[in-house]
């Protein structure tokens, strides 16, 4: 059940991507052909002006079809439209799966309870933080060496990235900016409940309540979630992590059914895959935005290019170079999940 849930929500969200082109290029009276939801034999069709609207089999994405050729007559074609306008349509399925994000995380925040205020509510008996020189009750994170906590969540993630047991924190106090330089805040030993746990002894407990205090909070899980794919890029290239560690489709699907099945409600299940699903939408709104041949971040990328040697050099780069460009990296992404669907298939019956 939860496998088909998962491909469901690849789905929903390839689809919405597509939406986002496909809502773009009407609002700029491009011509589209074909708007599908799902892939393969058409289950349900209709032709509604010079669009046709389609429902196929197969549930793993959709497609918006415009007019691209570059040598085409149709003053309406995507091609034959202005630089600005084509670049914003290219966008437009990146928004739509960065606000997809956001909104399925408007739903699950007043249900769930990841998504707390940075706020020192409380000490742990013998907390060595608790004092004049360091952190306060009624303090609120603001950033650790640099770099923004928006949710309580944050502090444990920047804290474990940290390459040094000194940081540097900013906090807010009594509505200043307070900072203490070269901070020694590493966890300790406590004793609750006769057992010996390892904390950094900080309570945060505070939640505000109402719509807008729930938009923020999915505005600020959003930010995490595209801080989080920046940071895992990062490590890509500077070797923390190899192709081992990537997860493609295949990968993912798995994750979502062991999330499924180990939470321990239905309700549970139903808002840790929706996290997920939120994570994923972002993530998907990330990458596909990045300046890589095939993606709409490369299309983007030859966009302004071409925009400026035009604007420049008053002559038309012709568009079979770009077409090559985009042509091998295609077959260099099919390859790179190729491999990744091996790693993923072989870590699952391993």
């Amino acid at each position: 059940m939860y496998i088909v849930i998962a491909i469901l929500i690849f789905g929903l969200l390839i689809a919405t991507h597509e939406l986002g082109h496909f809502l773009a290029a009407k609002a700029f009276s491009v011509r589209v052909s074909e708007f599908a939801v799902g892939m393969g034999p058409a289950l349900i069709k209709k032709q509604k002006g010079e669009t046709l609207y389609a429902l196929r089999v197969l549930p793993i994405g959709g497609y918006c079809a415009m007019e691209e050729d570059e040598e085409s007559a149709e003053p309406r074609a995507f091609s034959n439209q202005a630089w600005w306008k084509r670049f914003i349509i290219l966008a437009a399925g990146a928004a739509m799966n960065f606000l997809t994000g956001l909104i399925i995380l408007m739903f699950i925040v007043p249900k769930s309870g990841l998504f707390i205020t940075p706020k020192i509510t409380g000490f742990f008996d013998n907390c060595p933080y608790n004092n004049a020189q360091g952190l306060q009750t009624g303090d609120t994170f603001y950033s650790i060496d640099g770099h923004r906590v928006f949710l309580s969540s944050d502090l444990s993630l920047l804290l474990s990235r940290s390459k040094s047991e000194n940081i540097d924190i900013v906090l807010i106090r009594d509505g200043e900016k307070v900072e203490l330089k070269d901070y020694r805040f590493v966890p300790v030993d406590y004793t609750l409940d006769g057992e010996k746990v390892t904390k950094i002894g900080i309570y945060m407990t505070d939640r505000e309540t109402g719509f807008l205090a729930d938009l923020k909070y999915s505005w600020d899980g959003s930010r995490d979630f595209v801080r989080l794919v920046w940071m895992g890029l990062s490590d890509l290239v500077t070797g923390g992590v190899g192709l081992k560690d990537l997860s493609g489709p295949v990968g993912i699907v798995g994750l979502i059914n062991d999330v499924g099945e180990n939470s321990a409600t239905k309700t549970d299940a139903v808002l840790n895959i929706a996290y997920l699903a939120a994570l994923i939408a972002v993530n998907l709104a990330v990458m596909n935005l990045l300046p890589i041949p095939a993606l709409d971040g490369g299309r983007l990328f030859f966009l302004v290019i071409t925009a400026l040697i035009e604007g420049v050099f008053r002559r038309k780069l012709n568009p079979k170079y770009e077409g090559y460009v985009h042509a091998a990296g295609f077959v260099l992404l099919l390859g790179l999940m190729a491999v990744v669907m091996v790693s993923d298939i072989y870590k699952l019956i391993a």
